[in-house]
């Protein structure tokens, strides 16, 4: 499977490393080459749309690769196709045309489309089938049922409208898919990152177990530095893990990136590490400091329209307190009374009403 050539296999690799590193002109110009190698390789159609996955990924709330990614994904799928029709067996088409199915799935996932996505994975799960039968040896494939194991167990349990749905797919487990990650993430070829990045998802938003989600961060830190979502998770895990102080550096680190505008490093992770430091200023009682980056955070929401996500609410809650603490009542009652006009996030209503009766005291 894949290259018959060493040039052509490390072309891969490098560019694979490029991506995670958003170095995406890079990556681009690696995969140009492959055709020097293999211009017939569905390798030359899939690992573009890498490209413009992974710009998707590094501002996820933004839809405007959308349209690039599936005209790649099917362009790349058309391809493998008349190669199937040449040779049915021709594991490289099957390989990839499974790939390609499963990532245009996982956009549609991530943009609440179920019933594409759905049929998608349904497409996509016996060729990945047909690949492993035609080469055992290849370990990449397990990440393709790591995932479909993993979510056809737990994604119904989680949205139950998809119950009927599910009803037609084989049927799930969530602990050989972790398995089947776990191998695709140690022995694989050219899935390691990917699987690593599943399972850091999976343990923190899942399996409720960040300990293990904070492993697989460390290990994608490590290799891809510059990553801001291996860069974010990474930070959010050691502060759910009590490495309060590890984490704020982490999160001053990513204000500093966001600062020299690096790739990846926007107004959302400016607002999410703006929180953060203005939280150990805070703890420390250094209160005009906290006040400009509580404010900072609340107000990039509000860029966002997105002043009652939970960031800003708890920002304009946090400002309110310090006000009360200066002694200036008044101030921290506006705060408080604009808390209440604006979502509840954990117990931010009961707290502005207790305060907005009494003044805060720390």
């Amino acid at each position: 499977m894949f290259g018959q050539t060493v040039p052509f296999d490390s072309l891969i690799q490098r560019g694979i490393n490029q991506i995670y590193s958003l170095e995406f002109e890079d990556a681009e110009e690696t995969f140009s080459l492959i055709k020097k190698y293999e211009p017939e390789h569905p390798a030359t159609k899939f690992f573009p749309a890498m490209v413009t996955w992974w710009k998707i990924m590094a501002d996820l709330d933004n839809e405007k690769y959308d349209k690039q990614l599936i005209k790649q994904l099917d362009e790349t799928i058309e391809f493998c196709d008349n190669l199937l029709k040449k040779n049915p067996n021709n594991i490289d088409a099957i390989f990839f045309k499974g790939g390609a199915l499963g990532f245009r799935g996982r956009l549609y996932s991530i943009r609440e489309s179920w019933l594409n996505a759905a049929a998608d994975g349904k497409d996509a799960l016996p060729l990945v089938h047909r690949a492993y039968a035609l080469d055992s040896n290849n370990v990449d494939v397990q990440l393709g049922f790591g995932i479909y194991n993993y979510y056809a167990d737990v994604i119904p349990e989680k949205y139950p409208f998809l119950k009927p749905v599910m009803f037609f797919f084989p049927k799930g487990d969530r602990y050989k898919g972790l398995e089947q990650l776990v191998n695709a993430a140690y022995n694989g070829k050219y899935t390691k990152a990917e699987s690593k990045y599943f399972l850091m998802t999976l343990y923190y938003k899942f399996e409720d177990n960040d300990i293990e989600a904070l492993k697989y961060a460390e290990e994608l830190i490590e290799q891809f530095s510059n990553n801001p979502v291996f860069h974010k998770h990474y930070a959010r895990l050691l502060r759910r893990t009590s490495h309060i102080t590890k984490s704020t550096e982490e999160f001053k680190e990513m204000y500093r990136r966001c600062e020299h505008n690096m790739r990846g490093y926007n107004d959302k992770i400016r607002r999410e590490a703006s929180y953060y430091i203005a939280d150990e200023h805070w703890r420390n009682a250094d209160f005009d400091e906290a006040i400009k980056y509580y404010k900072e955070c609340s107000d990039l929401s509000v860029s966002f329209d997105q002043e009652d996500d939970g960031f800003s609410v708890i920002s304009l809650l946090q400002i309110g307190k310090i006000y009360d603490m200066l002694g200036k009542r008044d101030t921290a009652i506006a705060y408080y009374k604009k808390v209440l006009k604006l979502d509840k996030h954990r117990d931010s209503h009961d707290q502005a009403k207790l305060y907005l009766k009494e003044p805060f005291k720390r």
